[in-house]
């Protein structure tokens, strides 16, 4: 008997508009009885590990997996999902966030699977910068295979492959020619052998000797050479390579950024040619920097998987990663605080929604519909605010304060809130307290603190943050004699923001007032007034 909550998500997923499950439609249409030879349906996510993993490296896999999720709740058809590496590219250049370049430099044009680490804890710098990937996919907990460039053309598993590019070599260069210039057209060549003087990745013209065979000819420091292309002896040039994988492999689902649409339109004309079908994806937009630049591999610019997860957790990025795929975002450090707490309003929503709108909720597809147990009583942003004000602030010392706001605040009871004020402490050392300036009150100012001092002096303990917040609401409304009021709600908030917290934006006064509590919030006030 069918679990009756699948079978409503399954009815709501066949039109839902979340993305994941339009893109997981696609691959229904394609095989909506599953391939004719019963094999899973094989996603795949592609990484060049000529640089340090980045966000947007993890990212890919992320949404890849979604897409996958929201497959296999329209569908019992089973997957697969293939990590494939493209460590047999020769290295083009020293990225500069690595240290060695120097040696580096001396390996330029070889595989990145012969080429030393520069970091001296792996057999090659292809194998590092593998494991890095590797081991935070692991973390994460993504199911996945991981495949190595390398192993698979020198193991033979691309040998057939590799004899089809060489059958029809010449249609593959119908389709590349044409979108080249002239100059590298002359020398352009769909297979790159690998010289066996120099172990250089060669971009040299290369003449099929024997299709059937996998021998080709090319000149190799002014020697003409006849070798296999077999056993990892040559590798495709990058589009071709693309191709030439989704054939045999047979990949029917792969995802891949804007800036590769014209590499996804050749590979799939050429996988056309290799007698093939392409997969289905999408073009997902690019991360940019806070300077609006693309993130590089080899720059090293935007942020990396370390630095988020520093300072945000896991469930943050991956919330990050799927609002708008195909919407340029800048990523930087100044986007995690919101990440946060628009994740935990998402995750709040989600047990009083109907099937179709958990289908749409964000922490559904984050979570695969198997949300975690618990609540989040503070936001990230007033945590913030409070590591602000409390300067040099060990975990005790919130938790301390936190017992103000919230009944029983505990670890025990609430394990992500502790976690959470490890990042918010990370951050606020680093991000927030070199930024704060508190400035003097002047004029209505000076008047409205007093007033918002006298009040709370008057105030019993255990105040909710309610109460308070209507008080800093009515002094805002307020006339001051000859001071006259504020001309806004939003000119007083802002004076509490600028001379209590010194911050230009703050959290709801009242929340934080009861937080920090009565005492210490008429300190803050004492000291603005004195200043």
């Amino acid at each position: 008997m069918q679990d009756p909550i699948a079978t409503e998500l399954r009815t709501a997923a066949l039109d839902s508009k979340a993305w994941p499950y339009e893109e997981a439609r696609k691959l229904l249409k394609r095989w909506p009885n599953g391939k004719p030879d019963g094999s899973p349906i094989l996603f795949e996510t592609g990484y060049g590990p000529s640089g340090l993993p980045h966000i947007g490296t993890f990212n890919e896999v992320l949404r890849t997996t979604m897409v996958r999720n929201a497959f296999h709740t329209l569908s019992d058809i089973p997957t697969r999902l293939i990590a494939f590496s493209d460590d047999m590219d020769g290295l083009r250049k020293v990225p500069d966030n690595v240290p060695n370049g120097a040696m580096l430099n001396r390996h330029l044009g070889k595989p990145l699977t012969q080429v030393p680490d520069p970091f001296e804890t792996h057999d090659s710098f292809a194998a590092h910068n593998n494991a890095r990937l590797r081991h935070f996919l692991d973390q994460y907990g993504f199911d996945y295979e991981f495949v190595s460039s390398t192993d698979y053309y020198r193991s033979g598993r691309f040998d057939e492959a590799l004899k089809g590019v060489l059958r029809h070599f010449q249609g593959i260069q119908n389709v590349m020619l044409p979108t080249l210039r002239a100059e590298r057209r002359a020398t352009y060549s769909p297979v790159l052998p690998i010289s066996p003087t120099s172990g250089i990745v060669l971009q040299v013209p290369v003449e099929v000797v024997d299709a059937d065979a996998g021998i080709i000819a090319f000149d190799d420091e002014g020697q003409r050479v006849e070798q296999s292309v077999l056993g990892g002896k040559a590798k495709l040039q990058w589009k071709v390579d693309w191709a030439m994988r989704w054939v045999a492999l047979g990949v029917d689902y792969e995802m891949a950024g804007k800036d590769l649409i014209d590499s996804v339109t050749q590979s799939s004309k050429i996988a056309r040619v290799l007698g093939g079908r392409p997969p289905e994806g999408f073009n997902y937009e690019m991360f940019l920097d806070e300077n609006g630049e693309k993130i590089s591999k080899s720059k090293g610019n935007g942020l990396s998987l370390e630095q988020w997860l520093t300072y945000g957790p896991q469930e943050s990025l991956a919330f990050y990663a799927y609002r708008e795929p195909k919407k340029a975002k800048s990523l930087h450090m100044g986007v995690i605080p919101r990440a946060v707490d628009e994740y935990w309003q998402f995750r709040g929503n989600y047990a009083g929604q109907d099937a179709r709108q958990k289908l749409g909720n964000p922490v559904h597809h984050i979570h695969d519909g198997q949300l975690p147990q618990g609540e989040l009583p503070v936001t990230f942003g007033l945590l913030l605010n409070l590591v602000g004000v409390m300067g040099d602030a060990t975990k005790p010392q919130v938790w301390g304060y936190l017992a103000n706001y919230v009944a029983d605040a505990t670890p025990e009871r609430y394990p992500e809130l502790d976690r959470l004020i490890d990042h918010a402490l990370a951050y606020g050392r680093d991000f927030v307290a070199p930024t704060l300036r508190k400035r003097a009150p002047v004029g209505v100012e000076i008047a409205a603190l007093e007033r918002l001092d006298a009040d709370l002096a008057a105030l019993p303990a255990g105040t909710s943050a309610e109460d308070i917040q209507t008080i800093v609401y009515e002094i805002g409304k307020a006339q001051f004699g000859e001071l006259g009021g504020f001309d806004t709600l939003r000119d007083w908030f802002r004076a509490l923001y600028e001379t209590l917290l010194g911050s230009e934006q703050g959290p709801r006064m009242g929340s934080f007032i009861a937080l920090y509590g009565i005492d210490n919030s008429r300190r803050l006030i004492a000291e603005a007034l004195a200043r």
